[in-house]
């Protein structure tokens, strides 16, 4: 019989292991969630009981009337999951838009957290009141984001974009003031706004544009803390169009 080379294993040390770390599951990420969210809003325990027992009796109701009570009774608690995940998901949303909220950087950490083909650069221009300009750049262009108190955000803004349309030529520039007040857009539409503008420049394009206006920069700045919505700690994020 032909000999076999025996099998050696490769030493280890004793309490090291060669695995990753694993991180956290998807289900304790929906439990962080949920628990965050109920103890943010007292309402998010009644509206997602509520709109479970409601879409199930419906549908269940509906059963009895045709003579289904089983089949719709089953297709009743399947809609009725579906609608309670879906007042979480809302208002999970709501209640992490609502924590960091009128923090600095807070509109920094919406974007940031937009999905596609946008480059931000946090704080291209600020103040000492901690009164932020962020630049994006996407398919409509570029887009100038400010957030602050009063009237400084605009002021700021109102120089950012002189110093930009010098940068950029005949590309799109579009400006956002975020906030409550008239002109403004709520922190928790920007994304929604910044996704509804027009797609005029090709994503080749964009990539041009970002390398052209890198040395612009901006500042390092620490975007707020707190929990976010969705799942594993992530901003909502707007589907594509």
């Amino acid at each position: 019989m032909p000999k076999t080379k025996p099998e050696t294993a490769t030493p280890t040390r004793a309490g090291k292991s060669t695995r990753a770390p694993k991180g956290p599951s998807k289900r304790a990420a929906i439990r962080q969630t949920i628990k965050a969210t109920a103890k943010a809003d007292k309402k998010f325990v009644p509206l997602v009981a509520g709109a479970f027992v409601l879409t199930t009796a419906v549908v269940a109701g509906i059963g009895f009337a045709v003579g289904s009570p089983i089949l719709f009774t089953i297709f009743g608690v399947l809609f009725g999951i579906m609608a309670a995940l879906i007042v979480t998901g809302r208002r999970a949303s709501a209640a992490a838009f609502a924590g960091i909220e009128g923090q600095p950087g807070a509109a920094a950490a919406v974007l940031s957290s937009m999905r596609g083909h946008w480059h931000v650069t946090p704080a291209v221009g600020i103040t000492r009141q901690q009164d932020f300009v962020h630049r994006v750049v996407g398919r409509p262009g570029v887009v100038l984001v400010a957030e602050g108190a009063g009237m400084r955000p605009r002021e700021l803004l109102t120089a950012e974009l002189r110093r930009t349309r010098r940068l950029i030529g005949d590309t799109p520039l579009y400006d956002v003031v975020v906030g409550e007040g008239q002109g403004q857009v709520p922190i928790e539409r920007l994304q929604t706004h910044l996704m509804k503008l027009p797609r005029n420049i090709k994503p080749r394009a964009v990539n041009e544009l970002e390398a052209r206006l890198k040395a612009v920069g901006g500042m390092a700045m620490p975007l707020p803390k707190g929990p976010l919505p969705g799942m594993g700690g992530k901003m909502p994020r707007p589907k594509q169009r």
